[in-house]
Order: structure tokens, then C-alpha cells, then sequence
């Protein structure tokens, strides 16, 4: 186990109205919510086998029973703030309790493998910060080796001007940035993809 490397799932407790509203407004709330569930179940598959340490940070309250393994993943609670706040106290954390490399994600990326995690984690060594570009304009992976305070201010978190305001953030850094990859936040983000077909029945 690599005891220096850790990884921070951000997550939404997945909850009937409160989560994927955006899909949520074409598809319903039942069935945003039935693929909230497979996108956190996709995302323990990809996770739970890597050789690092597991966080999940949950939204409103730590569910002790559910999909997240507490034998595999620590538990933990967001802070309160906005995203950039949220990212930064659990990236924090982790630097304050020894780690040396860390990482976030999210847990709604079906564009996301664990050959992928494993990779940024391996670009990072000869890296300052790790970036895996959303095609929304965000980001979907952040990993870095000493927290950069500035990346998590001053920013309108949910909107395509992150990812490049990060950078700019980051100008005398040595910045890798991984493949881009989609997120799901819209029905046009599923409504070619395979895997969503189930859901999208009429």
C-alpha cells in the first residue's frame, strides 16, 4: 500500500431530489438518482483495487453502511464553504497527516478508469500539479504535492472559466495536464452513451 498517496472521493449522499438536479430537470429525480447510484458504483469499481489510500468526503452526513467499504475507504465530512473551500480543508488535512501526494475526484466521471487514477498519480512525480480537463471547462482530477491555496479562491466554481483560472494560478508550476474527459451534469452528456441506455428508456 502506498502509504504517502492519497486519494479524495468527493461525493453527494445520493438522495432522492438532492443530487445530479441539473439531469434531474430532463430526466426526473428517480432517474437521476438511479444513475447517481451507477455512477458511485462505477466510481468504487475504478477506486477501491488502487494501491493508495481512499477519503470519501460526503455531503451531508457520513453513511456507515452503504457502498463505500469502510475497511477500504476512510470516511469524512465536507467542510462547510463553497467547493474551493470544501477542496481545500480536505486537501489540507491530508498534507497536515503526512501525505505526499494527493488527489481528488469526483464521483460522477464514467469517462474515468483506474488506469487513469494510477497514471496521474505516476505524472505526478515529476510534477508539481496534476489536472484531468472536463470538457465543461472544469476539472475532473486535481492532484498535487504541497497544497496551493490559491487554485480554491476566486473562482466561480460550476462554470466553464475553472479550468482555465486555475491555470493561470499555476503559471510557475510545473502543470501536467491528463486526457479530457466528460462528466456527467446534462442529459446531453449521457444520450449517446451505451451504458446510459437503460435508464433513458421511455
Amino acid at each position: 500500500m502506498s502509504t504517502k498517496n492519497l486519494l479524495l472521493i468527493f461525493t453527494r449522499n445520493p438522495e432522492l431530489g438532492k443530487c445530479k438536479t441539473r439531469l434531474a430537470a430532463t430526466v426526473g429525480d428517480q432517474t437521476a438518482l438511479d444513475i447517481y447510484n451507477f455512477l458511485l458504483n462505477h466510481t468504487v469499481q475504478i477506486t477501491k483495487n488502487l494501491d493508495v489510500i481512499k477519503a470519501v468526503y460526503y455531503s451531508e452526513t457520513i453513511w456507515e453502511k452503504d457502498i463505500w467499504d469502510a475497511t477500504i475507504y476512510q470516511k469524512k465530512l465536507q467542510s462547510s464553504g463553497d467547493l474551493g473551500t470544501k477542496m481545500a480543508n480536505a486537501f489540507k488535512d491530508g498534507f497536515e497527516a503526512g501525505f505526499e501526494k494527493i488527489m481528488i475526484i469526483g464521483s460522477d466521471m464514467y469517462d474515468l478508469s483506474e488506469s487513469d487514477i494510477k497514471n496521474a498519480f505516476s505524472e505526478l512525480t515529476n510534477a508539481d500539479v496534476v489536472i484531468g480537463p472536463a470538457e465543461d471547462g472544469g476539472y475532473y482530477l486535481l492532484g498535487m504535492k504541497t497544497l496551493e491555496v490559491s487554485l480554491f479562491k476566486d473562482k466561480k466554481w460550476g462554470t466553464e472559466t475553472v479550468l482555465q483560472d486555475t491555470l493561470n494560478d499555476l503559471k510557475d508550476k510545473k502543470t501536467t495536464l491528463l486526457d479530457l474527459r466528460n462528466d456527467v451534469d446534462f442529459y446531453e452528456d449521457i444520450a449517446t452513451v451505451k451504458a446510459f441506455e437503460p435508464f433513458l428508456k421511455n
